[in-house]
């Protein structure tokens, strides 16, 4: 199904002439330098840089470009300089050697009786050219093992896109694709198998060269005969249509893709409209720096927080497609696989964002904080590097397949919690939505007298004892939080009796300066304390959903002190 989505989005990207995906046959890829010929195959001028300003190679489309292993496989009319010249700084003269012949071998067979200028220069050039001649170029140190082209002096462009090279290399691959046929899994038909398939870039912590999503390469995988990827038949116009398909959206400056830990998402949909747009922008990808479009993805986020559809994202019934992928050595790992369609992605994401809903901190918190500011700050040190893989791949399952949460997203947050004491926006916000979706909890947005859960409420109490704390005794070196947040939140019974004796104490000395706000707080203690069942008192112990009541109630609670309100006595 995958492979067949990534076919159908090939097809419906060579529709397009804005998406600039390259046909059968070709590739994009990084190529540093290009040598100029004249008619009779000499080189001309200076090596032509195409770098950027920062040393980057110019992607481009070429001819494969072919997948290497340990073996000697040349690229048609382009390669790195141990290829076309003969000359790199491998230190393996041999093998350099039997790469160059590899290089002439290939481009003359492409190239025979094709009646072109720049085939007739380019095949002179490979007559003439001496390896050793190399270390003569202009720049050769910065020059040697990068990829080169060729281009002809006069001419616009590169040879290899030339309408004759580009037709005899299209000649080419299908004069090649006469080896074992087999029924393809992806389009059904009979056609050609290749024993690999073109390598996937762009997923961090793989091989930078590229790695796979389909291989077989060991002995165990011989199954009837079939060796390597023949044991998955995908004929070769599908092989190449999934891989430039996965690469275009895996592209550096794409729009169709996030990282959130090590799994990285992409997505795309059968239709127009600003569906992954949205998408990526809920869930985490780089901001966009247009303030229009800013300003207009947080509105279509904030309409379908409240379970209604924005029509810019086209027609609701349109397929969309999340892939998760996670770097495995030299293969990559499918994290998790979801189809649905632009409707039901809005409406999730709608509900994700919906049970996150609290009042914020501070006016710079995030009102729809991404999966990764999330994943972050349950991190030790809050360092991404440090982020869970699996509950990552977890969470972002939940959000796009609108599943419960993880129970290890609530272990998390309580986790870091007990760690370093810090009870934030954003930790709260989790363990709201987690308790809204997995336990059916009803939560408000901001403070709620009538809440009777015995944890919310043992948490507003906390909330008030520690407001008494800081006001008894500015500047306390050992806060009440400091010294019994975790206790009174797991083993209640044993923690609250001190802290109220310790409160009283306080309250004490607030009544000697502010008696109104002395007796405000202490009606506080006794209208929750009044709603606990007498006949049990506090618990001994609460369990993980309630210690997660327990955080909201001390949460809002301590937000609520600090909201002005018009009525508000503290005198």
């Amino acid at each position: 199904m995958i492979l067949y989505a990534l076919n159908q989005y090939y097809n419906l990207l060579r529709e397009d002439p804005d998406a600039d995906v390259p046909e059968y046959g070709f590739g994009r890829q990084g190529v540093h330098f290009c040598l100029t010929l004249d008619q009779q195959g000499q080189l001309v001028g200076k090596p032509l840089d195409l770098r950027d300003e920062k040393g980057r190679a110019r992607r481009i489309e070429v001819p494969g470009p072919v997948v290497r292993a340990s073996g000697v496989a040349s690229n048609f009319a382009w390669d790195n300089t141990g290829y076309v010249l003969g000359a790199d700084d491998k230190g393996k003269p041999e093998r350099t050697t039997q790469t160059h012949e590899a290089f002439k071998k290939k481009t003359m067979a492409v190239l025979e009786g094709v009646e072109d200028e720049g085939a007739r220069s380019l095949l002179a050039f490979l007559e003439m050219w001496e390896p050793g001649q190399a270390e003569a170029l202009h720049g050769w140190e910065e020059i040697i093992g990068w990829n080169i082209v060729f281009q002809l002096d006069g001419e616009p462009g590169f040879l290899h896109d030339r309408p004759a090279f580009r037709k005899a290399w299209c000649n080419h691959c299908a004069a090649a694709e006469g080896g074992d046929t087999a029924m393809c899994l992806v389009t059904g038909e009979q056609a050609p198998i290749p024993s690999t398939h073109a390598k996937i870039k762009g997923v961090p912590g793989a091989q930078t060269a590229g790695a796979s999503i389909i291989s077989f390469n060991f002995d165990a995988a011989i199954s009837f005969g079939k060796k390597q990827n023949r044991n998955a038949p995908v004929s070769e116009l599908a092989a190449f249509a999934y891989t430039t398909a996965l690469n275009h959206l895996l592209a550096p400056n794409s729009n169709h893709k996030v990282q959130v830990g090590d799994t990285t998402i992409v997505f795309w949909s059968d239709g127009p409209g600003e569906a992954h747009t949205l998408f990526a922008f809920g869930m985490g990808a780089k901001k966009a720096e247009d303030e229009a479009l800013i300003n207009r993805l947080e509105s279509y986020l904030s309409t379908i927080s409240k379970g209604k559809y924005p029509q810019e994202l086209g027609r609701e019934d349109v397929p969309f497609y999340v892939l998760g992928l996670s770097p495995n050595a030299a293969r990559i790992s499918v994290r998790f696989w979801h189809v649905t369609t632009v409707g039901d992605m809005a409406e999730n994401l709608g509900k994700h964002y919906r049970a996150l809903t609290l009042q914020r901190r501070f006016d710079a918190d995030p009102e729809h904080p991404t999966p990764w500011q999330l994943l972050r700050e349950l991190a030790p040190q809050r360092d991404s590097k440090n982020i869970s893989p699996l509950l990552s791949g977890q969470l972002l399952r939940a959000i796009t397949h609108n599943q419960p949460y993880p129970q290890t997203l609530l272990s998390a947050v309580l986790g870091r919690i007990r760690a370093d004491r810090e009870i934030n926006y954003l930790r709260a916000a989790i363990i709201k939505a987690f308790l809204v979706r997995n336990r059916n909890q009803e939560i408000h947005m901001t403070l709620d007298t009538t809440n009777t859960d015995i944890g919310y409420r043992l948490g507003r109490l906390f909330a008030i004892v520690e407001r008494i704390q800081e006001e008894a005794i500015p500047g306390a070196n050992a806060t009440v939080r400091d010294r019994f947040f975790s206790s009174a939140a797991a083993t209640p019974g044993r923690s609250f009796p001190i802290i109220l004796k310790n409160a009283q104490h306080g309250l004490a000395k607030i009544r000697k300066d502010k008696p109104g706000w002395a007796v405000t707080l202490e009606k506080q203690i006794q209208d929750i304390i009044g709603g606990i069942d007498a006949s049990t008192g506090f618990p001994a112990s609460m369990s993980s959903e309630k210690q997660g009541m327990f955080i909201l109630g001390y949460y809002q609670q301590r937000q609520d002190f600090f909201t002005k309100k018009d009525n508000k006595t503290e005198d």
